[in-house]
């Protein structure tokens, strides 16, 4: 966020009595709201209700591979490999169905890089300094695993066609000890960004000095679209394999934000080496997944367009909410603020004025609407700027969100106008 104009340090000034009241009638309401996590909204699970009643014993008998209520089939039921390898843009040899989360994959594929190392490398990766590229804004669940196993984070910028590849590639080119990096390749967590086809191509084409080096590229976001026309992208597989890189990528997606947040399937996707190594470990963890859970999502879905259609009705039910917050900022916070307007996912990304960031989820918790903590944004909730913040709209219903969006202007200018007041500029 660029240093405060000086017609934003006087409008703040100007209103300054204002934005107190304001401030004070929102604590007098005693209200009580979320914005903390992207959790779909009641009325998205609803979409998918049917799925509950779906599956009996014709279905299991129909169902094409092993059976569904047996052990086996360690890497999934071949029609829902099929299922996901669409909706991923992959080849079903290319996919490993898992279990009900894709974080769950993301985290036992590094734990088995640490361990045992991964095809191409020359064993474990423990026992020796292993650092992580972390483009930044991002998501504070992919920075926790790295934390918790403490691999060492280096933050990039994420711009709003990807990671800063300059950074990148100067990064990996002369560090063997950087074993991998964070990606989300669409509408990513916070920004909503997506990667354009030059980023893309410089990630799969791009020296390392690692020969092992892996992109952990999370696809959470893959069909999630806000608009009818979204930006096309290019396939990070697929460009991997055209670059002589195909080891290099790990893709995990799911259907958490698409059926059930909570009982959804998650998929892998990767090389044919990659593949050969997940299940090899699979096959020590367990005897089969949940088959039964990926059939209830093959009855229902049937294909991929079969998802595709019922995300439009998640679009239906986001979009407007999305429109709530955005047309909120514009109207309270132009000028002072700078935020995202994304095309997809779940979140907006607010920049306030540096230094400011904090104190806006503070007063934000005191009138009663819970943020994302400032700084989650980053490693080590590290925020070097404190400015980043992430907004997640699609909880709350339509009117506790335009309250919750009100208030949280009115907190940003508030911070912004303290620190004018202290004789500090909010940069």
């Amino acid at each position: 966020m660029p240093t405060l104009s000086e017609a934003g340090q006087a409008l703040l000034l100007a209103k300054a009595d204002d934005l107190r009241a304001r401030y004070a009638a929102f604590c007098d309401r005693k209200l009580a709201l979320d914005m903390t996590r992207g959790k779909p909204a009641t009325d998205q699970l609803d979409l998918a209700n049917a799925m509950l009643t779906c599956v009996d014993a014709d279905a299991v008998r129909a169902a094409e591979g092993p059976d569904a209520r047996n052990y086996g089939g360690v890497d999934g039921l071949p029609a829902v490999k099929a299922l996901m390898a669409d909706y991923l843009g992959v080849r079903a040899e290319q996919v490993v169905i898992g279990g009900n989360a894709s974080l769950t994959l993301m985290h036992d594929c590094l734990v088995r890089a640490l361990t045992h190392g991964v095809p191409g490398g020359a064993g474990p990766w423990f026992g020796q300094p292993v650092k992580w590229i972390c483009p930044a804004p991002g998501y504070d669940r992919h920075f926790k695993i790295l934390a918790h196993f403490g691999v060492e984070m280096i933050t990039v910028d994420m711009g709003p066609d990807g990671p800063d590849m300059d950074a990148v590639e100067a990064l990996v080119a002369k560090d063997a000890h950087i074993k991998g990096m964070w990606l989300v390749p669409r509408y990513s967590n916070p920004t909503g960004a997506t990667c354009s086809d030059a980023v893309v191509q410089r990630l799969v084409r791009m020296p390392t000095a690692a020969s092992d080096f892996r992109i952990f590229a999370d696809d959470a976001y893959a069909e999630h679209h806000l608009v009818d026309s979204p930006t096309p992208r290019t396939n990070l597989l697929a460009a991997a394999e055209a670059a002589g890189t195909a080891d290099r990528v790990l893709l995990f997606g799911s259907t958490s934000k698409i059926s059930f947040a909570g009982a959804g399937i998650c998929a892998f996707a990767g090389s044919a080496a990659n593949v050969t190594w997940l299940t090899g470990h699979l096959s020590l963890q367990t005897i089969g997944p949940d088959k039964l859970n990926q059939l209830r999502h093959l009855v229902f879905f049937k294909d991929a367009a079969g998802i595709r259609a019922h995300m439009a009705k998640h679009a239906a039910l986001l979009r407007p909410k999305f429109d709530t917050v955005l047309d909120c900022l514009e109207r309270e916070i132009s000028g002072i603020a700078e935020w995202t307007r994304p095309e997809g996912g779940y979140f907006i990304s607010v920049d306030t004025p540096d230094g400011c960031a904090a104190r806006t989820v503070a007063l934000a918790a005191r009138a009663g609407v819970k943020l994302t903590p400032a700084g989650a944004t980053f490693p080590h909730d590290h925020d070097p700027n404190d400015r980043n913040i992430r907004l997640s709209p699609s909880l709350p219903p339509p009117a506790e969100l335009a309250v919750a969006a009100e208030l949280f202007a009115v907190c940003v200018q508030l911070a912004a106008l303290e620190r004018l007041e202290r004789g500090r500029s909010p940069e």
